[in-house]
């Protein structure tokens, strides 16, 4: 029996990169940021070079929540197809939002050579193909949508699919020139340790257990009774928010995730794409730095984080049962299986800015498949917010919309 890690990959490859104390004095910050993930750490990055005195804590050690266990795939095609959030949100607002998605990756990009990562950021292609021949009608539809709109982006035949990437089972797709990977654990740890010789100060392993929220003055408790007193505060806490805010305002799924052993050249023609098709839930893929196939997928409701666990050999064999009914020609032996928890809405779309019963506090909740994008989007979001200024993406990713 070849027994597989049940801890996500990236954080079984890179270990205990950084390393903080917890919080043991009450302090005054003008901005406490909750959560440091990849959201938690881009938002710090930003309020930094904004000249903010900023802190942030963390719960669990750094980047050990979703950041650990996402699989980093950076696409601005949002979980909702355009012409489908066009009907939903109008056009004017469901085009700016799939821009803001696409243009956050160059942004990424920008950031990742700024703080000189080595999280191995790459630009990639996109495949969002037909997972049965029934999806076509909606496939190219949604091609027309986005070529009306300006996105670069052609059709794949059945065949030419199976010709350039060796896919099976894959009935036409849209292929997309922007999107990109990398390594999220490691570029939230290279950004906070960037800004930690600047200044910004991080405590890890302290929760925040209640908070006094005003429009000039918001003062938390930890669980070790330190307060904290901010002249904002910016939660960047995920599916955590739940426990803060009440309401049907997102819905938890349990996704799951296997990494291959490494085999050199195997996988070459998949290199320089993502994949991902249009069952429900749907399947996605991507190579690593290291030659290992990542496949993910078969979500269910999330009901409690034992039982999530609990299914991961289930839901492994799932995995694997698909990766060789649409790689047939590649042996897949898993190394690494491990399962996640993440928000989805209604609309596909994030929750960043103010919500009504927090007054002095932001909310930066990258929801979706693809929240790192999202997430990027928070920071200018936010900065503007602090400054007084309007951001045109405000009001479409707004609690209450």
């Amino acid at each position: 029996m070849k027994l597989k890690s049940s801890e996500p990959f990236w954080l079984v490859k890179n270990g205990l990169l950084h390393t903080y104390p917890s919080l043991r004095t009450d302090l005054k910050t003008d901005i406490l940021i909750v959560g440091s993930g990849i959201t938690g750490s881009l938002i710090a990055h930003q309020c930094m070079a904004d000249g903010y005195a900023t802190t942030l804590v963390d719960r669990r050690e750094v980047a050990h929540g979703s950041t650990s266990a996402t699989t980093s795939m950076l696409q601005y095609e949002i979980d909702v197809p355009l012409y489908q959030l066009t009907e939903q949100i109008g056009a004017r607002n469901a085009v700016a939002a799939y821009r803001g998605c696409a243009a956050a990756i160059d942004e990424l990009a920008g950031i990742v050579r700024e703080v000189k990562s080595d999280c191995g950021f790459r630009k990639k292609e996109s495949l969002y193909f037909a997972a049965y021949k029934k999806d076509q009608a909606g496939l190219l539809r949604e091609l027309e949508a986005r070529k009306k709109n300006g996105f670069d982006v052609s059709w794949l035949t059945q065949a030419q699919i199976r010709s350039r990437y060796g896919l099976h089972h894959a009935f036409g797709g849209i292929l997309s020139a922007q999107g990109g990977s990398m390594d999220a654990f490691i570029l939230a740890h290279d950004l906070l340790a960037y800004n930690h010789e600047r200044g910004l100060q991080v405590f890890d392993k302290t929760e925040v257990k209640a908070g006094r929220y005003g429009k000039k003055e918001v003062q938390v408790r930890t669980e070790y009774g330190n307060i904290i007193t901010a002249k904002k505060v910016i939660y960047c806490n995920g599916f955590e928010s739940t426990e803060m805010i009440k309401g049907a305002f997102v819905s938890l799924q349990s996704t799951y995730a296997l990494v291959g052993e490494p085999e050199d050249g195997a996988l070459s023609a998949l290199e320089d794409t993502l994949f991902w098709n249009t069952a429900d839930p749907y399947h996605y893929m991507r190579t690593t730095d290291d030659g290992r196939l990542l496949i993910g997928g078969a979500d269910e409701e999330f009901a409690q984080a034992a039982r999530r666990d609990a299914a991961i050999g289930k839901k492994v064999a799932v995995l694997e049962r698909y990766a060789q009914k649409v790689l047939p020609h590649y042996a897949l032996r898993p190394d690494f299986a491990w399962a996640g928890t993440f928000g989805s809405t209604k609309d596909g779309l994030p929750y960043i800015g103010m919500h009504p019963k927090f007054p002095g506090a932001y909310f930066v909740l990258g929801f979706g498949g693809n929240g790192i994008t999202f997430s990027v989007l928070g920071m200018r979001i936010i900065s503007d917010m602090l400054q007084g200024k309007i951001s045109p993406l405000a009001d479409i990713f707004k609690f209450g919309r």
